[in-house]
């Protein structure tokens, strides 16, 4: 069975991200070369330790998985809630410090609560595929999405709050959601995003879209960093300043360069060529990904790696748009790249999730 597992795995979503995770590394050693390399030492740490759960991830049967789920989803909550009690960083209560590392329990609670959406949609859809379209059932499927994306908006962190909303937007297209949902939702937004921003976000949140649309508004604050980074990214032409050698990078103008910007420090020091490559490897990894949501065995197996496509895709048009000045600033890392134990754990349980649903596939059924 384990070597059927090997056989049928779509092993190019694993080389795409243990190339992704390379370029991270460059960059990273690069980006600390000031600071001693310590965050690109702890970086190797937590890719020996992702490594490790991507394999256990991708041996455990998803379905069981799913089952065990709603345990996952009830712990997530409760750390979810706690968090909100613990010490600022930055203006937001994320993480939890365990000596020298921390631990953003929104992070991996992105793998949990898809799983368990999933798992409450198959049981609904039992009794057939248009038991989705049913208001009290779409709601209480609704409701397990929203209670962790209110915790996770009260923290604050609206980037990955949105990354939980566009995965279960996909699964729900996908699940067959009937379009009277979809349009209603459509004009819902367009209703609500004004509201929001002009009676609910606070003025950090407002500040960061008003510089978006222009960062000229405050040059020296808080429009300084995508002009920073846009700078970076133009200064690397085609073929970068070289590694180490990135003006923007190594003399201090690029904050945070290890995480949120770490783009831009590709863009200045290993130029067009490789942040371009980077782009083209997420899109493969993505539609790969959405070969798997297509071909998997079952629904369950087709909805996760739908919501980790959305996770996969919300991030990288996020991160790199923002880098660029095309999208608002919202702190959401470039998964496989950006230092950070959390995300990068994260990211190897999906892409286990991912390589465990195409191995179980029935594949000559497509191949005939």
């Amino acid at each position: 069975m384990r070597n059927k597992i090997l056989k049928n795995i779509e092993w190019g979503i694993l080389i795409c991200a243990i190339l992704l995770t390379v370029i991270g590394l460059v960059a990273l050693f690069s980006a600390t070369q000031n600071s001693g390399y310590e965050e690109f030492k702890k970086q190797i740490i937590w890719i020996g330790i992702g490594l490790a759960i991507m394999v256990a991830f991708t041996l455990v049967d998803y379905n069981t998985i799913a089952k065990v789920s709603p345990y996952f989803y009830g712990l997530f909550i409760i750390l979810l809630i706690a968090v909100l009690f613990t010490e600022s960083i930055n203006g937001a209560t994320s993480w939890f410090n365990i000596g020298p590392f921390s631990f953003q329990p929104a992070e991996f609670a992105k793998v949990f609560v898809i799983i368990f959406f999933c798992y409450i949609l198959t049981k609904i859809q039992q009794k057939g595929r248009e038991q989705i379209n049913r208001p009290l059932k779409l709601l209480a499927l609704l409701t397990s999405i929203i209670v962790p994306v209110l915790l996770i908006i009260k923290q604050p962190d609206y980037g990955t709050a949105i990354a939980y909303f566009i995965s279960a937007i996909l699964i729900l297209f996908v699940a067959g959601i009937d379009k009277k949902y979809i349009i209603g939702s459509i004009l819902l937004v367009a209703i609500i995003v004004p509201l929001l921003y002009f009676f609910v976000l606070p003025q950090h949140a407002k500040t960061r879209i008003d510089v978006f649309l222009n960062p000229n508004l405050d040059p020296r604050g808080a429009g300084y960093n995508v002009i920073q980074s846009k700078l970076a990214i133009g200064a690397g032409k085609l073929s970068g300043m070289g590694l180490l050698k990135g003006n923007q990078t190594q003399l201090g103008f690029l904050y945070p360069k290890t995480t949120d910007f770490i783009f831009a420090v590709i863009g200045e020091e290993m130029g067009f060529i490789i942040a371009g490559a980077v782009i083209i490897l997420y899109v493969f990894l993505i539609t790969k990904g959405i070969y798997v949501a297509k071909t998997a065995k079952d629904d369950m197996g087709s909805y996760i790696a739908t919501g980790i496509v959305g996770i996969f895709l919300f991030h990288m048009i996020e991160n790199i748009g923002m880098t660029m000045g095309l999208l608002p600033i919202t702190g959401v890392p470039l998964l496989f790249i950006s230092y950070g134990g959390s995300s990068l754990l994260t990211s190897f349980m999906m892409l286990g999730l991912l390589l465990n649903i195409s191995g179980r596939r029935k594949k000559t059924i497509f191949i005939e």
